[in-house]
């Protein structure tokens, strides 16, 4: 008889997982959503024509794997008749354009390849055999509109209502913004700071004191950290600054603007491999936004004989032993259902987790996890005719998302959706922005009613000057609960909860709110794929779920360390 896998949520890595599950073993994924929509804080809200983004999408990541099957199901998008060479890991490849006419794809002056439109592959590798042949026609996609565009990356720092580069760039327009008192105590507290590390590292203050000094951390970090926790620095894990920053410093950070300015540039880059994940400047982003790609994904598990359950929120999880045997789910109309598995993969937040399981849980346990925390989010999308802030010639600006670093106003965070992809807008002639904000649902901003919030937004955003309240045509809220898992609470005892749920030898957490760890999009797809890839062998290594947001070329690394060793 085939097994089961009963998957809670169906957001990047839930549908990842199931996914792999129907592509690469006999395995049937059950996927239970407790919402109407696919892709979880990744899916896309339509609006009257519009699309929002919760939070902004880049699709880039430092893994081969993950890079690959994007595009695989949604190839780049091209423009001309030829086959186009994009890059990223360091590797070339040339791109079979989905909407190309019928006829062969031709590689220089070499044979003949058959490709699937949209397929990759590697420019300079030779075809196998049986990509030889006589005559091949690539077919056109059946939706033109299933593809990747390739999108400039473009942030700044709003700031003494004036815009600085991010990342942070010494430029003769940063010091002119600074000022000169300002730039003095900047580079003399960055100085200070080389030569005086913080040790240990206890908090996301000491993280990012070490690596930019205390001046520049009190000017660009601090306020818009404690806007987006509601929390001080000083009491935030150094962990955040470890999964979320990384490899980033001032120093880094000149580097890649020296590298940028002076350095070869390669065109169509879309991932830089190497390059810190704040740095990177190009990436991939579906034409419709990212929910695009995850409904893309929910069909094809549909079609391929996987379940999917919408409007079905997981109340209880029942154990035997070491084993979870089935979970209760329930729906807006009160129905209950009872789903059994052969194994279970959880992206439900990890304090619901607990309080679900009917097994004897150690009272340390429910401790900590009762007292873990999350911040919530709301974006408030605005239709404009216009912004008051331009670029020098007069256009839209071109940032992605702007920082909002002015502590006058609540607003964290800025989107522009037209830069995102121009789709996502229904009349060019406006400006579709969203304004991000970060609060606990116990929060007075969260109880606001609608249309009291739109009016709260549009006097913030007027207030520091990004466009007058009269251009503003209408608006539209969405609340996400639990978006960010936070580090602190209970979170310094973390290993006694992931201890645990560790025992349930066929219970897989994955993704951000599984496991309660500020994941990219891509490092959630990851713990899906690792999690499915030991089922298939036989034998998962839970630790290396544990391991994944950090950066992959360390595993790659530590992995040649370790083949060398035993050839040695």
């Amino acid at each position: 008889m085939k097994k089961t896998a009963v998957i809670i949520g169906a957001g990047p890595a839930g549908l990842t997982a199931g996914l792999e599950f129907l592509r690469r073993s006999d395995v049937m994924p059950v996927i239970l959503e407790a919402s109407d929509e696919i892709g979880g804080i990744s899916r896309t809200i339509k609006y009257k024509g519009n699309r929002m983004d919760i939070g902004g999408h880049r699709f880039f990541s430092k893994s081969d794997r993950v890079m690959q099957w994007w595009i695989d199901l949604m190839p780049p998008e091209t423009t001309d008749d030829a086959a186009p060479k994009i890059s990223y890991q360091g590797k070339k490849r040339v791109v079979v354009p989905a909407h190309l006419p019928e006829e062969p794809v031709l590689r220089g002056a070499g044979p003949i390849i058959h490709h699937a439109p949209g397929a990759v592959f590697e420019e300079d590798k030779e075809p196998a055999p049986e990509e030889i042949a006589e005559e091949v026609a690539v077919q056109p996609a059946a939706d033109p509109d299933l593809v990747m565009l390739i999108r400039p990356r473009k942030s700044r720092i709003y700031y003494l209502r004036k815009f600085f580069d991010y990342p942070i760039t010494l430029t003769a327009t940063t010091l002119k913004n600074l000022g000169a008192t300002r730039t003095v105590k900047v580079g003399a507290s960055y100085m200070k700071s080389r030569v005086s590390q913080i040790a240990p590292e206890k908090s996301l203050e000491d993280f990012l004191i070490n690596r930019f000094g205390r001046q520049l951390y009190l000017t660009f970090f601090k306020s818009y950290t404690e806007k987006v926790w509601g929390t001080p620095c000083n009491e935030i894990s150094a962990e955040w600054g470890a999964q979320r920053i990384k490899g980033l410093s001032l120093t880094s950070a000149v580097k890649h603007f020296l590298k940028k300015t002076f350095g070869k540039k390669q065109h169509g880059d879309v991932s830089q491999k190497g390059t810190d994940t704040s740095l990177i400047e190009r990436f991939m982003y579906p034409k419709l936004g990212p929910g695009q790609l995850w409904e893309h994904v929910a069909d094809q598990i549909a079609a391929k004989g996987g379940e999917i359950h919408m409007g079905w929120r997981v109340v209880k999880i029942h154990c035997e032993g070491n084993r979870v045997v089935s979970v209760d789910a329930v729906n807006d109309a009160g129905e209950r259902r009872t789903f059994s598995g052969d194994y279970f993969f959880s992206t439900m937040p990890m304090r619901e987790l607990i309080a679900a399981m009917d097994a004897p849980v150690p009272e340390n346990v429910r401790e900590v996890s009762q007292g873990l925390q999350y911040r919530d989010f709301i974006t408030v999308g605005l239709l404009a005719d216009k912004l008051k802030v331009r670029e020098p010639d007069g256009g839209l600006l071109k940032d992605t998302w702007i920082y909002v670093q002015e502590p006058d106003v609540l607003l964290g965070r800025l989107q522009i959706f037209n830069n995102w992809s121009p789709h996502l807008v229904s009349d060019p002639a406006k400006v579709w922005i969203g304004l991000e904000y970060f609060c606990y649902d116990t929060d007075d901003l969260w109880k606001m009613p609608d249309e009291e919030l739109k009016k709260f937004a549009i006097a913030e955003v007027a207030k520091i000057g990004i466009l007058d309240a009269t251009d503003v045509e209408d608006g539209h809220v969405v609340r996400v609960p639990k978006t960010y898992p936070a580090y602190f609470g209970t979170y310094d005892r973390f290993d006694e909860l992931r201890e645990f749920v560790d025992r349930f030898e066929n219970l897989f957490l994955v993704g951000r709110n599984g496991m309660h760890k500020y994941n990219n999009q891509d490092h959630s797809m990851l713990t899906a794929m690792t999690a499915v890839d030991g089922i298939i062998a036989g034998k998962v290594d839970k630790a290396s779920l544990w391991e994944i947001n950090t950066e992959q070329e360390y595993h790659e690394e530590k992995a040649d360390k370790e083949a060398a060793a035993q050839t040695n």
